[in-house]
């Protein structure tokens, strides 16, 4: 996956490694990112280790995956609308964008279906996705004081942008077959129950907190 981003589109490159078992962390070391390793296992545990790792002026982060089912180069897409003051949070919807055949199982799209129509009655944003590409400054990032340490990440921070008056927009990327990895989730009837059981309990919970403004 590193070496598929474009030279010069990342000041910085930071690898969570989350209890791999294979050369993960030597691989991208070698590629020049800053690996750090985080053993508790959840995905949202992965990213706050990463985030942990962010230079004090850094304006706006992007979100990968590792297994290169994203295409990096379309990084640019979710950065450009931040960077020119448009939005504070872009996601990179899958749906609305190229998504391979087979890429996304038929019970992923169920389940981004479910989470998506829930926060537009509760919210009345329209998301199409909880693509776990995406990008947002990191100032509205500190904002929504994230917490989630597995499944509802992206979800939590869907959510808590619309909770607390974030500017969200979506913009269409390509998703493709894993290429490197296993899938832990939405390979696993009993792992996607789990992952789906906490995203719905995610959006609930968010539902319920104080929106932005009220008790600040």
């Amino acid at each position: 996956m590193l070496d598929r981003i474009p030279e010069g589109l990342f000041d910085w490159i930071v690898v969570a490694d989350n209890g791999s078992s294979d050369r993960t962390a030597a691989v991208a070391a070698s590629r020049g990112a800053r690996v750090v390793r985080e053993p508790e296992r959840g995905y949202g545990s992965a990213c706050l280790r990463g985030l942990a790792e962010l230079p004090p002026d850094c304006f706006a982060v992007v979100f990968m995956q590792a297994d290169a089912s994203e295409a990096a180069g379309e990084a640019r897409l979710l950065l450009d609308p931040l960077m020119e003051g448009r939005a504070d949070l872009v996601i990179g919807s899958r749906v609305l964008g190229q998504a391979e055949p087979g890429a996304l199982l038929p019970h992923q799209r169920f389940g981004n279906w479910l989470a998506v129509t829930l926060m537009r009655w509760i919210h009345g944003f329209a998301y199409t996705d909880l693509g776990p590409f995406r990008a947002i400054r990191v100032d509205a990032l500190r904002r929504l004081a994230m917490t989630d340490r597995n499944y509802g990440w992206t979800v939590e921070m869907q959510a808590r942008a619309l909770r607390r008056g974030l500017r969200v927009m979506e913009v269409p990327v390509s998703y493709g077959r894993r290429m490197a990895g296993e899938n832990k989730v939405s390979g696993n009837l009993a792992a996607s129950l789990r992952a789906g059981w906490k995203i719905l309990y995610t959006v609930f919970k968010t539902a319920l907190e104080k929106p932005h403004g009220v008790g600040e």
